[in-house]
């Protein structure tokens, strides 16, 4: 052992004797000299040092340069800025007065990035002498397969679109075996506050630089966002790609701020993840076999996205359910607690962000607490004019149909909507969508309005249009008229307690409103039930959500359904909650002991007084006030 151990140690120490002395026999301009032209055969840019230059051969074999630049010769500015650009050299060839770089190492490049308006870029020299160099047989072949990047920050400018990005702490590793044409990169650096983890690996490096089709595996990771993608890619006359996309974020509304797109007013965008086969050609992306989720919902179809100076979405997704609730959430009609109209402003701003072109269908769809059947519908967002479009919905036992459009005036929202609801449950209708609980039966409701408004509030107060109700076979609830009347024409002033009760059944019911500026006007209303009929006229104002009405309440009789007692009324005050009540004179006529007694007073005052007693019994006295001077003193009026 000891007879072998002697020969090793002498060749170890014949070996440091070696590099001692080559390490004073390198000439090292000529090294220098050597670094700086293999560094400018492979990236094609000139190696300009302003600073020292440390130049070590053992116990480590390197060349460091300090403040260097690297800039094309035709290019403005330097396209690359290093403080300290470290050749570590193999150690082999160096013994043998051979310079061959191992690797690179740049610490805190700065690194600039200009697109220019045709496509091209100050890096585009770079690239085109690399596949020289990386070609087999060529002349400068590569002699070092990877670079390290260490606390490095890339600004991007694209002066066609005049827009721009900074990457910070860049710290990166980029390898292309010689033994292999793959190519990898990973590392990690920040963009927008966000810490990104980022990879990608290619699979033929010389075809990728030349443009053609290589094999392309990518993954970006971030708290905001992660993005996988795995397919092939080319760059010929533009890029185009087609592979796996894969994109998955906590919330979609923050990933959207991240990226500097204008996420939607409201509420959700929550949950999102996507996967599909994605084609990529220039700006614009074609998704196929989609499988999306977003805030629960689960859909499947296609979509294409381009950003060709404007983004555009379009989609065709068919799902199971869908849940819209989330995204209206955050609009209310009616100020919160009060029975007013919100009179919050519009938000307005993502009218303009994009366009949009989609279709969905769902067999069960949810809007806040409507539940509807299958249903196929449309939503285009054009030049900040929205357009929802309702081909067929199964909702409140019945079929719906219609269209919704919103366009911007500045801050002010033009609304137009059209719906027609085909024998539809009128509790859970009427309910939901106008907030009027007395109302059951079967029939068919059709809208047509308009209005212009920055508010729920200014758009009451502009609504025009016209409102058409049929329903049979139905109540409403409230009162029952036949009963009311009946008592009545026994004993008309019995009083009006229990007018507000009960319930008044009905075979046929019509009602035909006109809108206009705010004004609600009752062309046609007629309830006709099994033994009494109901006709109204008037106004209700829909920004005060009051009515002022009048009608005729009829007892029917016969088969003809002619009239044996009429009654007119009153409706006044607020939509939830309204008084009614009968005129008080038709009763006082019809009391045998009154209406002579009214007949024979001939003074208005005295006329007034005695009126307002006889409706304190028949439950009247709010309708008309009495006389200041004949209230003072009720007992003497009595």
């Amino acid at each position: 052992m000891r007879r072998l151990g002697t020969p090793i140690v002498a060749l170890l120490a014949l070996a440091l004797l070696a590099l001692t002395a080559s390490s004073w026999l390198i000439n090292r301009d000529t090294l220098r000299q050597a670094v700086e032209m293999q560094i400018r055969s492979v990236t094609g840019l000139d190696l300009v040092v302003n600073g020292p230059i440390d130049i070590s051969v053992f116990p480590g074999s390197y060349v460091s340069f300090h403040d260097v630049g690297l800039k094309d010769g035709g290019s403005s500015g330097p396209a690359l800025q290093v403080d300290v650009l470290t050749a570590n050299l193999r150690l082999l060839p160096l013994l043998l007065q051979r310079f061959e770089i191992a690797d690179l190492m740049l610490l805190r490049p700065h690194i600039h990035v200009l697109r220019f308006a045709d496509g091209e870029s100050n890096w585009t020299p770079f690239i085109q002498s690399i596949a020289r160099a990386m070609k087999p047989g060529a002349e400068n072949q590569v002699s070092f397969s990877e670079i390290r990047v260490q606390d490095g920050v890339l600004n991007y400018e694209d002066a066609g679109n005049h827009a721009s990005e900074k990457l910070d702490d860049i710290d990166l590793s980029l390898a292309w075996p010689s033994i292999s044409r793959s190519f990898a990169a990973t590392g990690q650096f920040d963009w927008r506050g966000e810490r990104v983890d980022g990879s990608i690996g290619i699979g033929d490096f010389v075809a990728a630089l030349s443009g053609d089709r290589s094999g392309v595996k990518a993954r970006l990771s971030s708290a905001p966002l992660k993005l996988a993608f795995d397919g092939t890619a080319a760059n010929r006359t533009s890029a185009m790609m087609e592979g796996t996309l894969t994109i998955d974020s906590p919330s979609l509304r923050n990933a959207l701020q991240w990226t500097g797109q204008v996420p939607p007013a409201g509420g959700g965008f929550g949950r999102f993840a996507l996967k599909a086969r994605a084609n990529v050609v220039g700006g614009s992306i074609a998704l196929t076999n989609v499988n999306v989720e977003l805030d629960g919902n689960v859909a499947e179809g296609v979509m294409t996205y381009s950003d060709n100076g404007r983004q555009t979405l379009q989609a065709t997704l068919a799902a199971d359910a869908l849940d819209f609730t989330p995204y209206i959430s955050t609009f209310r009609l009616l100020a919160s607690g009060a029975r007013d109209w919100n009179r919050q402003l519009f938000d307005l701003n993502a009218l303009s962000a994009t366009d949009l072109d989609m279709r969905l269908s769902a067999a069960r769809v949810t809007v806040g607490p409507s539940k509807l059947g299958h249903t196929a519908f449309g939503a285009n967002l054009r030049g900040g004019a929205l357009a929802l479009s309702v081909g067929e919905a199964q909702v409140y036992g019945g079929i719906a149909r219609g269209s919704f459009a919103v366009s911007r005036a500045d801050t002010v929202a033009d609304v137009r909507a059209q719906f027609q609801f085909t024998d539809v449950d009128l509790q859970s209708c009427v309910g939901e969508l106008f907030g009027i609980n007395k109302l059951s039966g079967h029939g068919n409701l059709n809208v047509s309005l308009t209005a212009s408004g920055s508010s729920p509030f200014g758009l009451a107060q502009s609504l025009d249009g016209t409102a058409t109700l049929t329903g049979h076979d139905g109540a409403i609830s409230g009162f029952n008229v036949e009963q009311l009347l009946k008592r009545l024409e026994r004993r008309p002033l019995s009083g009006g307690g229990n007018f507000r009760s009960g319930t008044t059944p009905y075979d046929n019911l019509t009602v035909s409103v006109k809108f206009s500026d705010g004004t609600a006007t009752a062309e046609d209303v007629r309830i006709e039930g099994p033994g009494s009929r109901v006709t109204l006229s008037g106004t209700a104002s829909v920004p005060a959500r009051e009515y002022d009405l009048k009608g005729v309440a009829s007892l029917t009789s016969g088969a003809g359904g002619a009239s044996a007692f009429d009654l007119p009324f009153v409706v006044q005050g607020p939509w939830d909650d309204p008084l009614i009540f009968p005129d008080p004179e038709s009763l006082i006529r019809r009391a045998p002991a009154a209406a002579p007694l009214l007949d024979a007073v001939k003074d208005h005052k005295t006329r007034d007084a005695v009126r307002s007693v006889i409706e304190r019994f028949t439950g009247g006295q709010k309708a008309a006030a009495p006389d200041a001077s004949a209230s003072a003193d009720p007992g003497k009026t009595n």
